[in-house]
C-alpha cells in the first residue's frame, strides 16, 4: 500500500486513528496515550512507502514498540535515580563525602527532572565527553553542553548555597 499522497495518507489516518488511539489507551499510561499515538502516525508517515496493503497491525506493532521503548527509559531513569539513592561506594564521587552531604545531593538529585538526572548521569558516572553524550541523545554536542550547563545550575540550586557537592559535580555553576 504505497502511499504516494497527502490525501492517501490522510485517508489511511483518519480509517486508523480510532483503533490505534483505542490499542494505546488500553496499554499505556493516559499521559502517554497521545504522544505514542502522534509518534506511530509520524513513523507511518516517514515510511508511508512501506506499509503493507493492511497497515492496522504494522501500526500497532510500532505503537507497542514505541511504548516498550517509553517503558524501557522510565526503568532506566528510575535505576539512576536508584543507584544514586544508594550510592555509598563513592563511585564518581568523592570518597570522603560526608553522610549530611551526600544526603543533600540525594535530596537535590530527586527534585530534578529525568532528563536533568539523564544529563548528569552521563556527564558524571559514564564519564562521557561532550560529543559522545550528545551522540548517546541524539543531539548535537553544543546542545548537551547548553543542557548540562543547565542541569548542574538546577543541581546547584536544589542543593542549596552551602552544598558540599561531590567533585564529579564541580564547578556547578559554570560552563561544562
Amino acid at each position: 500500500m504505497a502511499i504516494e499522497t497527502d490525501a492517501e495518507f490522510s485517508a489511511m489516518y483518519r480509517a486508523q486513528y480510532a483503533d490505534v488511539l483505542a490499542f494505546v489507551r488500553r496499554r499505556a499510561h493516559p499521559v502517554q496515550a497521545d504522544d505514542v499515538v502522534g509518534e506511530t502516525f509520524l513513523t507511518a508517515w516517514r515510511r508511508r512507502r512501506d506499509l503493507p496493503p493492511d497497515p492496522r497491525p504494522w501500526l500497532f506493532r510500532t505503537a507497542r514498540n514505541l511504548m516498550l521503548n517509553a517503558d524501557r527509559s522510565v526503568r532506566r531513569q528510575r535505576a539512576v535515580a536508584v543507584r544514586m539513592a544508594e550510592n555509598d561506594r563513592g563511585d564518581g564521587y568523592e570518597p570522603m563525602l560526608s553522610a549530611e552531604a551526600r544526603m543533600d545531593l540525594v535530596t537535590a538529585w530527586r527534585a530534578l527532572s529525568t532528563t536533568d538526572q539523564e544529563l548528569l548521569a552521563l556527564h558524571a558516572w559514564e564519564g562521557l565527553t561532550d560529543k559522545a553524550a550528545a551522540k548517546v541523545l541524539g543531539c548535537t554536542r553544543a546542545a548537551f553542553s547548553m543542557r548540562l550547563s543547565r542541569a548542574k545550575r538546577r543541581l546547584a540550586k536544589h542543593a542549596g548555597p552551602t552544598s558540599d557537592l561531590p567533585i564529579a559535580f564541580a564547578n556547578l555553576n559554570g560552563a561544562s
